[in-house]
């Protein structure tokens, strides 16, 4: 069950988990001023992140929302408002997986500007001292190999679930200096209506497309189909 609040302030609307102080919301809207663009990460996912410190939190990742496809061109960071934000979509996605035993960035805040048309941003703890499984693989072979077992099993805990991450592939996982694994980017993230069997092979097939595209070792993808 997710739980948080939701507030309106200075023409935002700002939700946490946690109370936040006029003074952090102050300083969020700040950060989400603070121009930026896209990353450039082939395999990092279409957005946008600036790291810094939010008082009596600590060091945090913030996530803004760019368009993909054609339409980016014309309208990069502003989406039409139906149902849920994209940024109180993905938090209460997080909420929800971490409760289940994935390992995934804890949620601070969500926020959105704008009524029918919207601009939405995601703030999230920083993992310390990460790179993704790809860079990973790239530099240590086997050492990304060893994480793969935890890889899987955290991935068995979506497909039981019937949670669809619809973009999940060795960038999208970050690997910190202990060992421990995280998943991100969570956005679009749904339930799958199709069976266990269905999702389970939807996630291999991604997976495997992206270790062969970007020139990743095999050993990834032999290590996802055979352990999950």
């Amino acid at each position: 069950m997710t739980a948080y609040h939701e507030i309106t302030y200075k023409s935002f609307t700002i939700g946490s988990s946690v109370e936040l102080s006029n003074q952090q919301m102050d300083q969020l809207i700040r950060l989400f001023e603070t121009p930026s663009e896209m990353s450039g990460s082939v395999l990092g996912g279409r957005r946008s992140v600036l790291f810094d410190h939010l008082d009596d939190v600590g060091p945090v990742v913030v996530k803004q929302y760019f368009r993909g496809g054609l339409i980016r061109h014309v309208v990069k960071q502003r989406y039409l408002k139906c149902g849920k934000t994209r940024s109180k979509a993905e938090f209460e996605f997080l909420q929800t997986v971490q409760n289940l035993g994935v390992s995934a960035p804890e949620p601070v805040a969500f926020a959105s500007k704008g009524s029918l048309f919207y601009s939405a941003w995601l703030v999230t703890r920083e993992v310390p001292e990460h790179q993704t499984l790809a860079s990973l693989s790239k530099e240590n072979e086997n050492r990304a190999k060893k994480l793969m077992p935890d890889v899987t099993q955290q991935v068995s805990i979506l497909i039981q679930n019937r949670f669809l991450h619809v973009d999940l592939h060795p960038g999208n996982i970050l690997a910190t200096k202990d060992n421990t694994i995280y998943f991100i980017d969570f956005d679009k993230a749904r339930l799958f209506k199709g069976n266990k069997e269905a999702l389970k092979n939807r996630y291999i097939s991604r997976w495997q497309r992206a270790v062969k595209k970007y020139g990743l070792p095999e050993s990834l993808s032999t290590a996802f189909r055979d352990l999950l």
